[in-house]
């Protein structure tokens, strides 16, 4: 086994010291921001899907040693325009940590060793080292945002496979009705964790397998695009199943063959389809370094060069100032009232029957929480739920994933996007029964008011740059869909009764 020395001898006299710079300073970084790189690792370890990133280290580790040689033929060089990436990831940790969007913060930290290394070793190691670095995003676990969209894809592709083996069927969003059984197209069964986990592994082999971009292109298109196809597979063979064997044999059949075998089917037959145009050959250099170090654009890139002491006292400085400029926003609240109850709205009065299913928006980390049921003389019921809070950050996000109407893994699953309501979010949610209600959404902070979560994060953002506390409010609005009782009805006599909107907030509130 060779020792610590020998290792060291093997590494060329102008590389020990800028790598031993950049392992200090990644080092470095990640202890700061320690709290950001621990939430990855724990979804890497804790979510099915995102575990395939626990392999992504020791796979950055093989791309870059499977570069080494030809890199360790260039010059490393500290460069200034690496500070500028550092900088801009610095400020969107400090944006998302303003705005409590974990996927900013985690995205960040990666981008900032990225930066790092940019800064301390130049863009011709860069452009040796490319892929590697660009492949550390992979490390950041995205995808849960597509959960929706790719339910609703997966339940149209299935009830097409269902027309075509001619078992009929009803959809309501992404809820399917047979004559056998009722099925839902589930968050779990969205096919997001494949997905995710194709793109990471597409990326890898179009950039080891293929020269030519054109292939690499394809590849990666495939890789997108069979995984979903896939899915809506594996959903209409569920429900076939179901209908030959029954539901419980199906369900079985579909968590240990669909789970496990299925999609590493799909995943030989994506690699079969491309092994034919593979064009790189086994023992093909990956970089090239005689076109590196003759390229005018990189030579003049190079120019801009600034001392290694320089780039290692600003990434600190840059790291440090983010994490102050943080920590002095966390610590602002807006002032909140001790108790705030339900109003009194002219023509309606508070009701203590039950939903036909219950329903129970999500507020996590409101400091003030109402919720009623409001019936008026013409047979109308609505639901109100109102969350007060004193800031925005993790844990307490007003229009944060899996926040408010459609809380994540309820019985509740979103059907289709509701009828338009002014300044507001509107969906139509449907629970087993099935039961459909319609869910209208406002957000507010300062002077905005919103259904719009972007809108109301870049608001925050705003307001926590300025160092200025601002509370913010949430309202949802609801009614059960009933026999000649349209929701929407319901809902406009509602508000026809409160006033504005954003007054009415705000007098509940108790800002008013």
């Amino acid at each position: 086994m060779a020792t610590p020395a020998a290792l060291l001898a093997r590494v060329p006299a102008h590389w020990r010291i800028p790598l031993a710079q950049l392992a200090a300073v990644w080092l470095g970084l990640i202890a700061l921001f320690l709290g950001d790189w621990r939430d990855m690792a724990w979804q890497w370890w804790d979510s099915s899907t995102y575990n395939h990133i626990l392999l992504i280290p020791p796979i950055l580790v093989w791309l870059a040693l499977q570069r080494s040689d030809e890199t360790a033929r260039l010059i490393p060089q500290a460069w200034w325009p690496g500070l500028i990436v550092v900088a801009g990831a610095v400020l969107l940790w400090v944006l998302g940590a303003f705005s409590g969007l974990n996927l900013a913060r985690q995205l960040a930290v990666v981008v900032m060793l990225q930066g790092a290394a940019l800064a301390l070793l130049g863009p011709r190691v860069a452009a040796a080292q490319l892929f590697p670095l660009a492949y550390m995003l992979t490390m950041v676990p995205f995808g849960d945002e597509l959960i929706p969209f790719l339910q609703t894809i997966t339940a149209k592709l299935t009830m097409m496979l269902l027309a075509v083996t001619q078992i009929p069927a009803t959809i309501d969003g992404v809820f399917i009705t047979t004559r056998f059984g009722y099925f839902e197209v589930a968050e779990a069964c969205s096919g997001v964790k494949f997905l995710i986990a194709m793109v990471a592994y597409g990326a890898l082999v179009s950039n080891i397998c293929f020269q030519s971009r054109g292939r690499r292109a394809a590849f990666m298109a495939l890789s997108l695009l069979v995984p979903v196809l896939a899915n809506g597979v594996r959903a209409w063979g569920t429900i076939f199943i179901a209908g030959k064997r029954g539901i419980a044999f199906a369900e079985s059949f579909d968590h240990i063959f669909y789970g496990w075998v299925f999609f590493a089917l799909v995943m030989g037959l994506v690699m079969a389809a491309g092994w034919r145009f593979f064009d790189r050959a086994v023992d093909a250099q990956l970089v090239d370094v005689a076109a590196i170090e003759v390229s005018p654009l990189l030579g003049r890139l190079s120019r801009l060069e600034v001392p290694s002491g320089g780039a290692l006292g600003a990434i600190a400085a840059l790291a440090l100032a983010g994490i102050a400029w943080s920590g002095a926003a966390n610590r602002m609240t807006a002032p909140m009232p001790d108790l705030i109850v339900l109003p009194d709205v002219p023509g309606w009065q508070l009701a203590n029957d039950a939903p036909a299913a219950e329903w129970r928006p999500l507020h996590t980390g409101a400091d003030h929480r109402l919720k009623g049921r409001y019936t008026n003389g013409q047979g109308h019921t609505v639901d109100l739920s109102f969350a007060l809070y004193a800031s925005q950050g993790d844990g307490s996000e007003a229009g944060g994933f899996g926040e408010g109407a459609l809380p994540l893994g309820s019985q509740w699953a979103w059907e289709a996007s509701g009828p338009a309501f002014a300044d507001a979010k509107s969906d139509v949610i449907q629970a087993p029964g099935p039961v459909h209600r319609l869910a209208v959404t406002w957000l507010r902070t300062d002077g905005l008011v919103s259904g719009s979560n972007t809108r109301l994060k870049l608001a925050n953002m705003r307001d926590r740059l300025l160092l200025r506390a601002r509370p913010t409010m949430a309202l949802i609005l609801s009614a059960e869909a009933r026999a000649g009782q349209p929701p929407e009805a319901a809902i406009r006599a509602f508000l026809a009764a409160t006033g504005p909107v954003d007054l009415w907030m705000d007098r509940m509130a108790r800002i008013r």
